[in-house]
């Protein structure tokens, strides 16, 4: 039997990426949020807009999406509650964020070169897409307004050697992406069956 509840927030989780931009001075900005989703090859991310890294991304126009692996959970973790903002903002201080230039250092990560932007990669990352701002606007206006939906069309795609197999196609199976579930973090396990939806897509996918 159902019951009906009225949940604090609609948040059913997805995978854990971290998006690397530029702040004001040049230096290197990164934030992990989970509320994200593909399609072709173009993102929409979702994030309150008084965020430094929103402020850096319309400025700038341009970012990596990094995506963690489970292994990568503690570094994520760490990077939790800081911001780039200094100072930093009272509504953020209430709920304990605090301020870090140095948020690679931080959170024991590797930033690299991209190819297409100047925002920069991470390493540890397996999966990093380059990406530029397409358009972005306020979300949720009748609950405030601060949320911003921005629209990213990825420009360079770049997967650790590990996941792929030798026609340079990932292996589903070796990749265990980072997932926040109901504000906990989870990771894939075992394939439990074939998609039927997927079939077309992947016979044409593999046979490309």
């Amino acid at each position: 039997m159902h019951q009906t509840i009225q949940p604090q927030i609609l948040y059913f989780g997805t995978p854990v990426v971290i998006i690397s931009t530029l702040n004001p001075d040049g230096t290197p900005n990164i934030a992990p949020i989970s509320s994200i989703w593909w399609i072709n090859q173009s993102c929409m991310i979702g994030m309150s807009n008084r965020s430094q890294t929103i402020a850096n991304l319309q400025r700038e126009k341009q970012c990596t999406i990094n995506l963690a692996s489970a292994d990568l959970v503690h570094a994520v973790d760490r990077l939790a509650l800081t911001t780039g903002s200094f100072p930093v903002p009272e509504y953020k201080q209430n709920i304990g964020y605090v301020h870090v230039a140095d948020k690679f250092q931080h959170a024991g990560l590797t930033a690299v070169p991209s190819q297409t932007v100047q925002a920069l990669c991470i390493q540890e990352c397996p999966v990093q897409m380059e990406a530029v701002l397409e358009q972005a606007h306020v979300f949720d206006e009748k609950g405030g307004g601060h949320i911003c939906a921005a629209e990213l069309r990825i420009e360079r795609v770049h997967i650790e050697e590990a996941l792929l197999n030798d026609r340079q196609r990932i292996i589903a199976e070796r990749w265990h992406p980072l997932i926040m579930n109901f504000c906990e973090f989870f990771t894939t396990g075992a394939t439990i069956h074939p998609s039927r939806l997927a079939e077309p897509f992947t016979k044409q996918y593999y046979e490309s």
